[in-house]
């Protein structure tokens, strides 16, 4: 019969074991949950699909909404250049945002994004987009930002999601990471937040 000095050893191995098991997965959770969203549009993230809108462009249209906000961290003014777009589901469309920076330093900025009703998120996909990429602009600097996007025409067979007519893809600015003053949120709030600005 193990003693109970084994015992005890055993048992903190496990619990050692088990926490930093559970360390791992929080430092893995951020970027195995954006991935997540990605794939499959899970909470309004939509998907990223490079080779998305080469199939047959449908005669049916979808109304598409821009919003642009930024965090209070960030000095940057940030607008969608056209505030709705209708386009003919399956084809490729290019919209366009543009940021401008008015502080007097050089500043480095990332793009949170989603789009609304979040149901909509797995018909919707990214083919090129700036949010993709850090961006910096120089003390002044303006610069246009596209994004190229598709809507696929099964959202209309789809019982869940047939009823809807307009979709708005929204994006908030905050200071990147690497720009060494981050404010950027956890994903989860930041959705909160804009669905309870366009709710609201």
């Amino acid at each position: 019969m193990a003693s109970t000095k084994t015992k005890n050893r055993r048992s903190a191995a496990a619990l050692g074991v088990v926490v930093a098991g559970m360390v791992g997965l929080a430092f893995a959770s951020v970027p195995l949950y954006q991935l997540f969203c990605q794939i499959t549009g899970y909470a309004g993230t939509p998907r990223i699909d490079a080779n998305a809108g080469r199939g047959a462009v449908s005669t049916k249209t979808m109304d598409v909404r821009f919003d642009a906000n930024t965090d209070p961290h960030i000095p940057w003014g940030f607008k969608a250049e056209q505030l709705t777009l209708t386009v003919k589901m399956g084809e490729p469309t290019l919209a366009f945002y543009r940021a401008h920076n008015n502080s007097t330093e050089t500043i480095i900025g990332t793009a949170v994004f989603n789009v609304t009703p979040f149901k909509a998120a797995p018909y919707f996909s990214k083919i090129q987009c700036f949010c993709f990429t850090e961006q910096t602009l120089k003390p002044g600097e303006s610069v246009d930002m596209p994004v190229e996007f598709v809507v696929d025409p099964e959202i209309l067979k789809d019982p869940n999601t047939s009823e809807i007519k307009a979709i708005t893809l929204s994006y908030t600015f905050y200071r990147a990471e690497t720009d060494g003053k981050s404010k950027t949120p956890e994903t989860a709030e930041h959705r909160d937040a804009v669905e309870g600005k366009i709710k609201g």
